[in-house]
This record gives structure tokens, C-alpha cells and sequence, in this order.
């Protein structure tokens, strides 16, 4: 484990596998924690992508992301300094004019489907946490959530999901198991591993603390 600057966990899973869980319920045993969300970096597209044109982009290929703006802002969080973190609009699909300033605390949680995809922000990343959940769990989260906070249909996310999901988990997000330290059944619902990762916070949390003081 590196001891320079803030601790940097990963945590990568396909969509609906429970990395957003895993987080809301350390959330509410640890604080002092920085949240990156790598949706946040998906780029701008200028296709129409609605219910009827839902395939038109591949939000689930490792070129949908801005990695290198990405890369950037980690590179920043982990030398303590603030970073501009973009808004992304998801029911247009467009990047906002806006952004967030997030200051480094002591713990950085990056938190996406492919970010151990690119070997410069795997370089930046402490401890890999990979979320392993079975693919119609998955599914029926990511129809839930696309229905009710996306506007979208359920023919538009079956068709999404056979066509792009899918193909893209396996592709290039299951290999990226190999380089976890840590692989999480059935993400926050694993309380013995909510447990061990909460206990591995509190404690970098505490060592950090003591280092300043000393």
C-alpha cells in the first residue's frame, strides 16, 4: 500500500452489480471519504440516443469514457489537490456546462464499470475492489433504474442490454477480475465483506490521521 497522498479504492463492477450499494452503505459507517463516480466522465454525444435510437452509442466500451480527463483529475485527488469534476446529464447524454470541485480527503473511492480498463488510472488505484454479481441481477436492477431515473422503456433497455450490455460485460468488463485484490459477491448486500472494507477505511482513516500528527 502506497503512503503518499490520499488511498485510492476501486471499485468496478458491470452495471446493476451493487458498486453504488457498497458505497451508500459504507457511507453511513465511515466518513471522511471522497466519491468519484467515473459516469461522470462519459463524453459528450452528439447522435440522437433515445427509446428509439438506444443503440446508436455504446455507453458500454472503454472509448465512451474521457480517460484521459479521467486520469487527470485522479492525478490531482492523489497529489492533494482539487480537481473540476464534470456533471454528466444522462437523460440528454450530454456533459453540462458545470462542475463539481471535489477536494481530496483521505480516502478516494473511484467508482465505475471500466476503470481498471486503462493502465494509467490501475497505476493511481491502492486496493481493486471487483463487484460480482450474477448477470439477471444485474439486469433487473439496471431496467429498474433506467425506468424510473432515465425515462426510458422497457423494449429500450432489453435492446440495450442484449445488444451492448451484454456483449460489452463480457468483453471488457468480466476480464477486469484479474486485477482485483478483492472480489465482492453480490456487492453491498455482502455484510461480512461491508465489514472487512469498512474495518480496512476506519484503519487507513486512523493511520492517515496519526501520520499527520506525527
Amino acid at each position: 500500500m502506497k503512503n503518499e497522498g490520499p488511498i485510492i479504492i476501486g471499485i468496478c463492477g458491470g452495471s446493476g452489480s451493487g458498486k453504488t450499494t457498497i458505497v451508500k452503505k459504507i457511507a453511513d459507517i465511515v466518513e471522511g471519504f471522497t466519491v468519484i463516480p467515473q459516469d461522470n466522465y462519459y463524453k459528450s454525444f452528439n447522435k440522437q440516443v433515445d427509446n428509439d435510437h438506444i443503440t446508436a452509442v455504446n455507453f458500454d466500451h472503454p472509448d465512451a469514457f474521457d480517460m484521459d480527463l479521467l486520469t487527470e483529475h485522479m492525478s490531482l485527488l492523489r497529489s492533494g489537490k482539487s480537481a473540476p469534476m464534470p456533471v454528466y446529464d444522462f437523460v440528454n447524454h450530454r456533459r453540462s456546462t458545470e462542475t463539481i470541485t471535489i477536494e481530496p480527503k483521505g480516502i478516494i473511492i473511484l467508482e465505475g464499470i471500466m476503470i481498471y480498463a486503462d493502465p494509467r488510472l490501475r497505476k493511481l488505484i491502492d486496493l481493486k475492489i471487483y463487484v460480482d454479481t450474477p448477470g439477471d441481477i444485474r439486469f433487473i436492477r439496471r431496467m429498474l433504474r433506467d425506468i424510473e431515473e432515465r425515462g426510458r422503456t422497457v423494449d429500450s433497455v432489453v435492446e440495450q442490454y442484449m445488444n451492448i450490455v451484454r456483449p460489452g460485460h463480457d468483453e471488457f468488463i468480466e476480464p477486469m477480475k484479474v486485477y482485483a485484490d478483492l472480489i465482492i459477491p453480490e456487492g453491498g448486500h455482502n455484510k461480512r465483506a461491508m465489514d472487512v472494507l469498512s474495518a480496512f477505511m476506519h484503519q487507513t482513516l486512523k493511520d492517515l490521521k496519526t501520520g499527520e500528527q506525527g
